[in-house]
This record gives structure tokens, sequence and C-alpha cells, in this order.
């Protein structure tokens, strides 16, 4: 068996689905294990995959949190199993990784995944805690060259466990789409992402740009309408910019592709380390020409298909903006390279992760 626990926060569904969720699910699809496979999370109406899901309620115990209830739950199914040398693969949560192994009656093969950067999170932030991470589990995965270089500060031996397996997106187009003279910020909007920059940049290129139209996807909360501050500001002053501008607010995974597959341009204006970029693949995904910051593992991911700024600010989102708008050819090639050169197919990342699990299966 292959078990995979996700975060409590981690809705399960294809409406409430973020980039965990996202991720495992791209990944199941094309494994060769999907029979073996149970996904852990919090209990759902309508998860994706119905019949390797296992929704866990949450717990009265006010002394137990959410994310301990779900490993511990898990660890009963496993136990019940009576099988040794099972996979749990834990995401995004490394404290989990000890409570696991505590619950477990027989020896089993623990992974850990790291979806963001390891020196921020609980069980990770200390030299000590990432070698004690080391000596429990079998592999550890992560999103990102930066996300590995993250984990391995101050270590000195890795043991061969510690792996770069970047996200894998689902391709839907087998050639690249018609455009027309849209460009988008796709995201939630908080303000780690920059979403105020790109609202700036569009102020100030609206006049210069009169033949496009510029949206604003996302909300402050994935699955959710509601906004706050931050995002009720941004929402308000994109709004007086002009007739041209849309706000979607939060749509689901279809849409996203769908509007994806139509801009011309996307700006991803993080002003925060990104680990991995699961937008600036999809984008790529779906040959859209790229403005980014030069951050954390965005330009892994982008590398010379887009357009990378370091210290990224309005002035300079803009001058690229009226850049591309102006000139056909470089929009063009810019569109060109995002799509011959995605290599983050979901198949692909998949069976990338199945030969780490044979390794392990190897073993029994």
């Amino acid at each position: 068996m292959i078990n995979i626990l996700l975060p409590y926060k981690e809705g399960f569904s294809k409406k409430k689905a973020s980039s965990v969720s996202i991720t495992v699910s791209n990944n199941l699809i094309f494994s060769k294990y999907k029979n073996l496979i149970k996904v852990f999370g919090r209990d759902l109406m309508n998860p994706m995959f119905k019949k390797n899901f296992v929704g866990i309620k949450n717990s009265w115990n006010l002394f137990k949190s959410r994310n301990e209830n779900l490993a511990i739950q898990m660890c009963q199914y496993i136990n019940e199993t009576s099988i040794s040398n099972q996979i749990i693969e834990i995401h995004n949560r490394p404290y989990l990784v000890q409570v696991t192994k505590n619950n477990l009656k027989l020896n089993h093969n623990l992974c850990l995944f790291f979806h963001n950067d390891p020196l921020q999170m609980k069980g990770s932030r200390s030299i000590f805690e990432r070698e004690k991470l080391l000596s429990i589990t079998k592999k550890i995965f992560c999103v990102s060259e930066y996300i590995k270089t993250q984990f391995l500060k101050g270590i000195k031996d890795d043991f061969g466990k510690v792996i770069v397996l970047y996200n894998g997106v689902l391709r839907n187009s087998k050639k690249l789409p018609k455009k027309r003279k849209e460009i988008i910020f796709c995201g939630r909007l908080v303000e780690e992402k920059g979403v105020h920059l790109y609202v700036e940049a569009i102020k100030s290129v609206y006049e210069f740009a009169k033949k496009w139209k510029f949206s604003l996807i996302g909300s402050q909360k994935l699955g959710s309408l509601e906004q706050g501050r931050y995002s009720q500001n941004v929402i308000k002053k994109f709004k007086n910019i002009g007739s041209r501008v849309e706000i979607t607010g939060y749509l689901s995974k279809e849409k996203v592709v769908t509007r994806m597959q139509k801009a011309s341009i996307i700006v991803i204006p993080s002003i925060w380390e990104e680990p991995f970029g699961l937008v600036a693949a999809e984008a790529m995904a779906n040959g859209i020409a790229i403005i980014a910051s030069d951050v954390g593992g965005l330009p892994e991911i982008i590398n010379s298909n887009g357009i990378l700024i370091k210290n990224i600010n309005t002035k300079k989102i803009a001058y690229h903006i009226k850049t591309l708008t102006s000139n056909d050819k470089l929009l063009s090639k810019y569109q060109n390279l995002a799509w011959k050169n995605f290599k983050f197919d979901s198949k692909k990342i998949s069976n990338l992760l199945d030969k780490e699990r044979s390794k392990l299966l190897a073993l029994f």
C-alpha cells in the first residue's frame, strides 16, 4: 500500500483544491500504483478519486491538533491492515513524521514532501530537526532546487535521500492555443503575491494598451469569494482603472485553464520566495508570455522562457507590458518559448515519482 497524508487545510475536491491537492491528484491520474494508493485527508462531501480517498472527521479532543488527528487516524487504518513496509507520503507537515512514526505498530517507509520553505515550517526549522527527519525518512521530496537548498542549509550529508520532484501540470491542448489581447493575474489576492504591483502597473499602461483587456483572477482564499481588507483594496483600485478590466473572483481549476488558454500575457509579481510557482508552470502549459519575479523557485520553472524581473516593482512590470503589447513578434516569441519548453507534464512527473516508489517497494 501507498498512503498519502494531506494537510488538514487541503480540500481534496475539484472546487477547493490548492497546489498540494492538485499535485497529488495529477500524479494519481498517471500512477501505475493507482490501485494501491489511499489518500487521507479531512472528510469531504465530493472528494476527487472517491475509491482512493479516506475522509477523516475532525477530533473533538481540544489537546489534539487537526493535523495530528489526521496522522493518528491514518496510522490506525494502516495498523489494521497488518502489512509491514508500506509507503507513507506525508505532505508539507514535517512535524507529523514523528507523530506518524510513534503511532505505527510495524516498520514502514516514511517519505516527506516539502511544498514550502522548510526553514519556515514547524518540525524543520532547525538543523537538528532536519537531521532528525533525514534519519527517520527514506526519501524527502522538494518541489524545487530552491527548497532543497533551504532544507540542506547547515547539513553536510543528505545520504542521497533529498530529491527534487517538480509539481506536475496537466496540458489539455495539443497545440498552442489561439490568443486574444488579454493580460491576467491569477492566484490568491494576498500581499505576498504582489497583486498591488500588478494593479498599479495596469493602471499606468491602461491608456497605452488601448486594445487590450486586463483581468484579475482569484480571491483571498481558495474556494471562497470572501475578501479581506487587502484584497478589497486592490479590487477597488482595479475596478476604478476603466471599463476594460475584469475581476472574476475565485474560479474552478477548469475555468482557470480556459482563461489561461485564451490569455496572451500573465504577470506573476510575487514578492515572497515562491517555493515552486504552480501558476508559472500552468502558464507555460498554455503558451502564455510570462512576466515574473526572479525569486524562489520561479527562475527554475521559467528559466529563459519568460521575462524575469529582479527586485520587482510597478515601473519594471509596466515597462515589460508595454514592450510586449507593442511588439507582436516579441510577444509571439515568448508564447512559443513557454509552449515548446514546458517540461512539467504530469505524466512525466508521476513516472518519476513511481520510480522512487519502486525502489522502496523493491526492498520488501
